[in-house]
């Protein structure tokens, strides 16, 4: 007789409560039964750059305890190191110093937080580079942070993200070969993403992704409108996708991502949690 399956894990992303102190968004959070949270690290709710960064990773760390939340860490605040420009610099630029620092900078505090994850993304290539060329860069950077993830053995989550250089799960899988398929590579898919861009059907990215699955976030989404919605306002068919991911195993949170509902953070995350608890059903 075969072992029941574990039921998912549900968390919420801290970029859609950007008017919420992170004490304020833990708490309401585990007050509606949420499993975790996926933090993006940002001047928001843990700035990378702090001057007490360490006191304000012990005091969060000591909070998601007492509020019994899992967490994954995340690094993509589109201006954290730029002002001006969206996810910038990547690790195809000229100069990817900042960005290698900041995703080192995001394993340690994930390894002090319990975070098995980093989340990171590709961003946009530099305009004129050739491909070849930035599959180089992006492999060399992401190699360079992945000697830090093994000294404290947290995992990088790589998402395929619309329109930039790494977009879909299977160039995702193409950049794990160029890393030598490290054991720390791993991907985490946004399904309201694989929807909008996607050649394959959903389901099938779902099972492409599912070897190196960390993480999975989720919205609903339209088929090429990259915008992220409330549940039941796009076309995905949520309960194919989650028993899909219940029977693949999966073991990370499942994040709820919908940036901006931070004006009525609480009910989204509210109507977010009871819609996903009836479609896994």
């Amino acid at each position: 007789m075969s072992a029941p399956l574990a039921p998912l894990r549900f968390g919420y992303g801290t970029n859609g409560f950007t008017h919420h102190r992170t004490e304020d968004v833990l708490a309401v959070l585990a007050d509606l039964g949420y499993d975790g949270v996926a933090l993006t690290l940002d001047h928001v709710h843990l700035d990378p750059y702090s001057a007490d960064l360490s006191r304000r990773t012990v005091a969060l760390a000591r909070s998601l305890a007492r509020h019994r939340l899992g967490i994954t860490v995340e690094t993509g605040a589109p201006y954290l190191l730029d002002p001006r420009r969206t996810h910038r610099p990547t690790l195809m630029d000229d100069a990817p110093d900042a960005r290698i620092d900041l995703l080192r900078r995001a394993v340690r505090i994930a390894a002090d937080l319990g975070s098995p994850t980093v989340h990171l993304c590709s961003g946009p290539s530099p305009d004129g580079l050739p491909e070849q060329d930035a599959w180089k860069r992006l492999a060399a950077g992401v190699e360079e942070v992945l000697e830090t993830a093994g000294r404290y053995g947290v995992a990088l989550a790589f998402e395929p993200e619309p329109y930039m250089f790494v977009d879909t799960v299977e160039r995702c899988l193409e950049l794990a070969e160029r890393v030598g398929g490290h054991e720390l590579f791993g991907i985490t898919l946004d399904v309201g993403h694989a929807h909008c861009v996607e050649d394959r059907p959903l389901l099938d990215c779902v099972r492409l992704a599912a070897p190196r699955l960390l993480n999975v976030q989720i919205e609903d989404m339209r088929r090429g409108v990259h915008r992220h919605l409330e549940f039941g306002a796009g076309e995905i068919a949520f309960p194919l996708v989650l028993a899909a991911l219940r029977r693949l195993g999966h073991r990370g949170l499942v994040s709820v991502e919908i940036q901006g509902g931070s004006l009525d953070a609480p009910d989204v995350a509210r109507r977010s949690l009871e819609f996903l608890r009836a479609a896994a059903a």
